[in-house]
């Protein structure tokens, strides 16, 4: 996979220094200090979440550097939108995207800077830029979502959801709602030449479209439909963990593993706050509150609980060259199915 200076504050200490000579300089200087300081010690973060994760590490950052967080949270579209109409007036330091696509599409309209992270060997390359753009710190695999009370057991492949037994009986989160669904919908359509036959079938099967992730897995918590293709694994086990009737597995064949990549933008007030926030994101103490979130780490060292570990997953190929431009375009062939 493909992978601001802070000038004022130099005039804020230069002032100070200044107004030195001139007599007054303990107060005046330690005043200018403290407003450097002030100014230094705060970071504007946009995170597509997951909600829950965002403030932990949010917490722990804050606890363990003394800088001050302002996060803004809402899906990676959300996101993308409000940094275009901010693009005259910057705000945003880091962004944190649940879409790689959509963080190479701002890396090649020059709006991500490089920076060489003294962490970012310790997690998946296959996750992240070669030229240090963005990290993947953290990733979700989409499976196959079942009601427990109605489907005791599973393991049937993609291709056996088209079969009349599974009539009127599965779902499928809105790629137009869910980022991952669409990154589904591409991987399995790339790997295999009959992708788009197989989405066909499972819509004349009675396949519903049915809302973003959360939704379509309430649909089979609730058992309204028995089974969700491309649930997204980590509110799975969670729900599976809090007693509700619903597990997850992976097709044979494969499936898509889905990266949520941090950057900093290129136009970040706060460079400095900025890569120690993704230095952070990339410790063992925040890799291991995502995978206390039953989300894969970046890190695969880090010990998983309660989920399956990405080397029992079998993944799909994911092509990222024109992966954002491609990815509209599987898009509308989807919608134009149904």
């Amino acid at each position: 996979m493909k992978k601001l200076q802070l000038t004022a504050l130099a005039g804020i200490f230069t002032t100070a220094v200044l107004l030195g000579a001139c007599g007054n300089d303990t107060d005046q200087t330690a005043e200018a200090e403290t407003a450097a300081s002030s100014e230094t010690q705060t970071l504007t973060v946009y995170s597509a979440g997951p909600e829950g994760l965002a403030e932990k590490i949010q917490t722990s950052f804050e606890e363990e550097t003394g800088i001050k967080v302002e996060m803004f949270q809402g899906t990676t579209g959300k996101i993308l939108s409000r940094l275009e109409a901010e693009s005259n007036n910057p705000i945003a330091d880091v962004v944190v995207l649940a879409s790689v696509p959509s963080m190479e599409g701002l890396k090649s309209e020059n709006k991500l800077k490089a920076y060489e992270s003294e962490n970012g060997d310790k997690v998946n390359a296959d996750w992240s830029d070669s030229e240090h753009y963005y990290y993947g710190y953290s990733a979700s695999a989409l499976g196959v979502a079942y009601n427990t009370n109605q489907v005791p057991s599973l393991d049937a492949d993609w291709n056996e959801f088209s079969e009349p037994e599974w009539e009127g009986r599965i779902a499928m989160p809105d790629p137009t709602s869910s980022g991952s669904a669409v990154d589904f919908l591409y991987g399995i359509t790339n790997a295999d030449e009959s992708g788009w036959q197989l989405i066909e079938d499972w819509l004349n099967n009675g396949m519903v479209v049915a809302g973003a992730n959360k939704e379509s897995l309430d649909s089979v918590i609730t058992g309204d439909k028995d089974v969700v293709i491309s649930a997204v694994d980590y509110m799975t086990y969670k729900a599976k963990d809090s007693g509700e009737p619903v597990d997850i597995y992976y097709p044979a064949s494969g499936t898509v593993i889905s990266p949520r990549a941090a950057g900093i933008l290129a136009d970040a007030p706060n460079t400095e706050a900025a890569q120690k926030y993704i230095d952070f994101l990339l410790s063992d103490t925040a890799q291991k509150l995502v995978a206390d979130a039953y989300i894969l780490p970046g890190n695969d060292e880090i010990e998983l609980n309660n989920r399956a570990p990405l080397a029992d997953i079998p993944a799909l190929p994911m092509d990222l060259e024109n992966m954002e431009e491609k990815q509209i375009e599987t898009l509308e062939k989807f919608l134009s199915l149904k």
